[in-house]
């Protein structure tokens, strides 16, 4: 039988010209699936925020206590979803859990095990205590596919756990932190006090902070020269 269960993932971001670090691939526990999915994370990323500058960013992803590999690319959301909040510096809401996988443009891609993913985080959060702000994010393209036990389909209706379906990331990521996704205008700005617009603006201090270390690294290599 299969099942599903939740399993944290953390991001960490500075300035740096190295960009996106999968650390479960560093070790080699990450299959090719999971990292085609951090390729094609770091590719919108790189698409939505390098039309101004190159990017600026170190930032590192990480399956926090997952020790049996990581393979699939049904997390690339929650990935994306932790990079951006890590980036904005805006925390995003921890009792609801995310699947789904993305293409080069955002759009959320249908996953696989979609029902026993929703009742295995379930089951932890009827463990834990209902409270009425606990639920799962899933592919739109998914919600055809659901066939869910009656305890969870009980909850849905009294409120109690919440199963909330997406087309783009930016949907997920406006959910996540009660914040507009932010569009840009025509000269490439995010919209103002938006998600993208506290990442765009941080990125831009990660530039100015890598611009003015360079002479000092430039000092730093002529003197190892020598």
């Amino acid at each position: 039988a299969s099942f599903g269960s939740p399993i944290r993932i953390t991001a960490r971001c500075y300035p740096g010209g190295k960009g996106l670090i999968n650390i479960d691939r560093e070790v080699n526990m990450s299959g090719p699936n999971h990292d085609k999915g951090i390729f094609i994370l770091q590719n919108w990323l790189s698409a939505s925020f390098s039309h101004l500058a190159p990017l600026s960013l170190n930032a590192s992803l990480v399956f926090e206590q997952e020790y049996n590999g990581v393979e699939g690319d049904s997390a690339s959301c929650a990935e994306l979803f932790a990079l951006l909040s890590a980036l904005a510096g805006l925390p995003i809401s921890q009792g609801i859990a995310v699947t789904g996988a993305l293409n080069q443009f955002g759009e959320v891609m249908p996953i696989g095990g979609v029902n026993e993913k929703i009742e295995g985080y379930f089951r932890v959060c009827q463990a834990l205590g209902l409270n009425g702000k606990q639920g799962v994010i899933i592919p739109k393209r998914n919600q055809r596919h659901l066939l869910l036990d009656a305890a969870v389909i009980k909850a849905v209706e009294q409120g109690d756990f919440h199963i909330i379906t997406i087309d783009h990331v930016l949907e997920g990521i406006e959910y996540l932190t009660g914040l507009a996704a932010g569009k840009q205008d025509a000269t490439g700005i995010y919209t103002l006090n938006s998600v993208m617009g506290h990442v765009q603006n941080v990125l831009a201090n990660y530039r100015k902070t890598l611009e003015s270390n360079q002479p000092y690294q430039l000092q730093k290599q002529l003197n190892l020269i020598n």
